[in-house]
């Protein structure tokens, strides 16, 4: 049975624009999950280093959006991200009272982290530092580690240079 929503969708014609942006979130998601960013790249396998991991591979993802001229697509695909975060946060069982909070300390991250890594990036700011600073937390952690997470991001970036516009959205982060 198709759910209200759905119904009210058909009803109006309207769809909401941002279901076109899910593969590209889905792939940030499933690509924060790797096995490797934990075990290899060290990054702490906890709530906030999990959220860090990803947030570094959506900041990509946004910087790329960014370059490509598609805003609209950008704003969609950062609101995916803070539906979902307001609904994990949920699920772990904090209040309404305070999700608000904990959103908009997650949104001033993005923002912060976007501008670390864009200077890293493409300005050619310390990216190793940027990760200590962002993804580590300040905690101490060897090189291997960090250079592994650095040489796996640079090659996504690589990577997203070399995609188009369709591609990024259809969530080919490689």
């Amino acid at each position: 049975m198709p759910s209200t929503s759905s119904f009210l969708q058909r009803f109006f014609g309207r769809t909401d624009p941002r279901e076109g942006l899910r593969p590209l979130y889905h792939a940030v998601v499933g690509e924060g999950r790797q096995p490797h960013w934990y075990v290899d790249g060290a990054v702490p396998d906890t709530l906030d280093g999990r959220f860090d991991m990803i947030v570094a591979i959506l900041a990509q993802a946004l910087i790329r959006l960014e370059q490509l001229g598609a805003t609209q697509e950008s704003v969609w695909l950062t609101e995916l991200f803070v539906d979902d975060m307001d609904g994990q946060l949920r699920q772990e069982g904090v209040g309404d009272v305070v999700v608000g909070k904990h959103v908009g300390r997650m949104m001033s991250a993005l923002g912060g982290r976007i501008s670390a890594y864009r200077a890293a990036l493409t300005e050619g700011a310390d990216f190793a530092e940027a990760l200590r600073r962002n993804l580590y937390r300040g905690a101490g952690v060897a090189d291997a580690a960090v250079a592994h997470v650095e040489g796996r991001l640079r090659e996504r970036w690589t990577r997203l240079g070399c995609l188009t516009r369709d591609a990024l959205l259809a969530g080919d982060l490689g």
